[in-house]
């Protein structure tokens, strides 16, 4: 059997550093990872409306570790780039009560944990780009207020709609801990990577 290895090189993401530190994170921790997935619902889901549904949504970077089993080895990340931070207790009272905020329904920030048709959706892709219905949801945020994230990775309806998936929060502190413990000599292969080596290398620490 052959193995074939192509390389891509790709600009790094400049457009949201929340995504670009979780890039970081995965692939210091053994994960190939990929940017932007879309994914819609089925025109066959019972639920499907054509013109509420015929828009895809997108998840910021999807994980794939070749030795880890189980939910762990993919992760699916939405970033939540709020500098306010992310309050779980309150969101999940904006999905469920349909608030409206900035002229948008707050649900559609959490499409695929707040509606069966777009979980539905979402691990149809997963499926067909990994071929495993089993992952690690991730919402990935600046940093966590008022509640725990317990209460958002618990909370019932979400892991019913993504079938009993694991649903994890995880803070920047998190990442740029992990990073910063991680981060050697090695001249990293991003702008962040290379930021946090020059940090480390003044003798700082968090």
């Amino acid at each position: 059997m052959r193995l074939i290895v192509c390389t891509t090189y790709c600009e790094p993401m400049k457009e949201d550093i929340l995504e670009q530190l979780v890039d970081d994170y995965l692939m210091f921790n053994g994960y190939f990872t990929i940017h932007n997935v879309k994914f819609l619902p089925s025109a066959t889901d019972p639920e499907y409306v054509k013109n509420k549904d015929s828009v895809a949504s997108d998840i910021d970077v999807v994980g794939f570790h070749p030795l880890r089993e189980g939910p762990d080895r993919i992760w699916v990340v939405s970033c939540k780039s709020w500098q306010s931070g992310f309050d779980p207790l309150e969101s999940i009272g904006a999905i469920e009560s349909n608030k409206i905020q900035y002229g948008r329904a707050r649900w559609k920030s959490f499409r695929e944990l707040a509606k069966k048709k777009w979980a539905n959706a979402l691990i149809a892709k997963i499926e067909t780009l990994t071929g495993s219905t089993q992952f690690t949801h991730v919402t990935a945020v600046t940093k966590l207020i008022r509640s725990d994230a317990s209460v958002w990775q618990e909370h019932k309806p979400f892991r019913d709609n993504l079938r009993g998936n694991p649903i994890r929060v995880l803070t920047l502190q998190e990442m740029l801990s992990d990073l910063y413990k991680k981060t050697n000599s090695t001249v990293a292969s991003s702008e962040v990577g290379r930021l946090l080596q020059v940090i480390k290398a003044s003798g700082w620490k968090p």
